[in-house]
């Protein structure tokens, strides 16, 4: 039994390694040596836990797959109207890049694998239509309540998201913007600002 721990705790121990060469130096430019030597393991003992370089990215993507179901989940549940919660979807997002920086900054490489063929397995659209459709219920949920401006659609669900996904990608192209701090203008101009009473 201690054995399968043991293995457990190295494969994410490598996971964790080949997330912060792929933060550093990219995915097309890192090579399973890197990995290893980050890991300070054996190149063998990388392969032992994952069949390629393309395994580490897909397996860097279940585990951002698996974070963001988590906050979706939390939203769809949390407690509040239907804005608040997407208040708090937004904030929890944001919270979540600002905790796992080298896994945020890896989604360039996600997006690009994607795009080019690469490391099959990943649905990364998936990810993405997730997040707007759990938008688009908060929204729903607001209307219901009677608290949305009129005019405000599932299309607005896609706003929001690349709203925090267009923060994301400034602050992985420009490292010295301070994500932490851009929840709350986020939440102002694309939650509270489609509440009834709101700006226009």
């Amino acid at each position: 039994m201690a054995k399968k721990v043991d293995s457990v705790a190295r494969r994410d121990m490598i996971l964790r390694a080949a997330v912060r060469v792929f933060a550093r130096q990219g995915f097309a430019a890192t090579r399973v040596e890197d990995v290893a030597a980050e890991a300070g393991v054996a190149k063998g003992s990388v392969y032992l836990c994952f069949d390629s370089r393309d395994a580490l990215l897909v397996a860097a993507f279940e585990e951002y797959a698996a974070q963001a179901q988590a906050v979706i989940q939390e939203a769809r549940s949390g407690a509040g109207d239907g804005l608040e919660r997407l208040g708090a979807l937004v904030r929890s997002v944001v919270d979540m890049v600002a905790a796992e920086p080298e896994l945020a900054r890896i989604l360039v490489d996600l997006w690009a694998a994607r795009r080019q063929g690469e490391a099959a397995g990943m649905d990364v659209p998936a990810v993405y239509r997730e997040y707007r459709a759990v938008t688009a219920e908060l929204l729903a949920d607001a209307e219901a309540e009677g608290i949305l401006r009129a005019g405000v659609g599932e299309v607005h669900a896609a706003v929001v998201v690349g709203a925090i996904e267009g923060c994301v990608l400034q602050w992985i192209v420009d490292p010295a913007l301070p994500i932490a701090e851009l929840a709350a203008p986020i939440v102002d101009v694309c939650v509270e600002g489609l509440r009834r009473g709101g700006a226009a």
